[in-house]
């Protein structure tokens, strides 16, 4: 088996090209949220100020997946680090929806006990919250190609949605002096989060469980298998994500008791078939010959299958 490294793709260092922007803005932003929140005696701004940190440590957790993901594999970790950018995300959104759950609860809170709010310094720090997670968020969104991505893109829109409502609410604090506006704008942000993370921890842990892809039918694969002229039968099937984009099967495949020339062919039709309508090009397949009685003995090499990373595997015909 042959290891090749995979060179990174342009994708590749523009998102960590985002990312790394991303970071410095981030953390200029905790620097100048904490100093004005101590300047004001203000524990929303403080409060701002600790939250952008979580940001940061997410986007710290983003850069380093996508850096670990470009690594290739090698003959300890033979899938690569696919899996790297599916953990953090799953990390990511799970810290978010610890994040909105706390949000949820300070706000019921400020409803029974209001806290006095200084709106004007508010809107001002807010307003550059704005800018800066929406400027990100953007930038994120245009290089957003798998989970990991797709999850600190989420953290940012959440970030910049909420960064508004503080705008808003201060704004509506400063014309009506009612401060219990600021904590049903909490709740409703709070709510918008769990709900859009919720999908992202399901499809990671669908990954990290080596569940079937989302959307894919099993029962699909294999009717489309066995309509392959010359399989018998497909059994032992199984199918599973590498990463976000990256899927894999193995499975038998029972055919009539033929040269390994001919069964050459039906592997050909059968690789087609899964990487056309499945997008499915990393494959294990082995053959069994109907009727054999014993499968010590009827193992026979046949040709070689190169998947869609580079490394050579060998299918056998049994």
């Amino acid at each position: 088996m042959h290891m090749h490294a995979a060179p990174v793709g342009p994708g590749a260092r523009r998102a960590q090209s985002v990312l790394r922007f991303s970071l410095v803005a981030t953390f200029a932003y905790v620097v100048v949220t904490f100093v004005a929140g101590l300047r004001a005696h203000s524990l929303a701004l403080l409060s701002e100020a600790g939250h952008n940190v979580s940001d940061f440590l997410a986007l710290l957790l983003s850069f380093a997946a996508v850096y670990f993901q470009n690594r290739p594999a090698d003959n300890t970790r033979t899938f690569g680090y696919q899996r790297a950018g599916v953990l953090v995300a799953f990390v990511n959104a799970s810290s978010l929806i610890v994040i909105s759950l706390w949000i949820g609860f300070e706000a019921i809170d400020r409803l029974h006990t209001p806290v006095a709010v200084h709106p004007g310094l508010m809107i001002y720090v807010a307003a550059a919250g704005v800018l800066m997670n929406g400027v990100i968020a953007a930038l994120l969104w245009g290089v957003a190609r798998d989970v990991n991505l797709r999850s600190a893109f989420l953290h940012m829109t959440g970030d910049t949605l909420s960064t508004a409502a503080v705008i808003v609410g201060g704004a509506a604090i400063y014309f009506t002096g009612q401060n219990w506006i600021d904590p049903v704008l909490s709740l409703l942000i709070a709510a918008l989060i769990l709900w859009s993370c919720i999908g992202i921890v399901r499809e990671t842990l669908n990954i990290l469980l080596e569940g079937a892809p989302r959307g894919m039918s099993i029962k699909g694969i294999r009717a489309a298998m066995e309509g392959v002229e010359g399989v018998i039968d497909v059994h032992d099937l199984h199918v599973w994500s590498l990463g976000s984009h990256s899927r894999a099967l193995a499975c038998h495949v029972t055919i009539a008791d033929i040269p390994p020339s001919e069964s050459a062919e039906i592997l050909a039709q059968l690789n087609h078939v899964l990487r056309d309508h499945f997008r499915i090009s990393h494959t294990t397949i082995q053959f069994e010959h109907i009727g054999c009685g014993d499968a010590q003995v009827c193992v026979v090499p046949i040709n070689e299958m190169t998947d869609d990373i580079g490394h050579s595997h060998h299918g056998h015909v049994h």
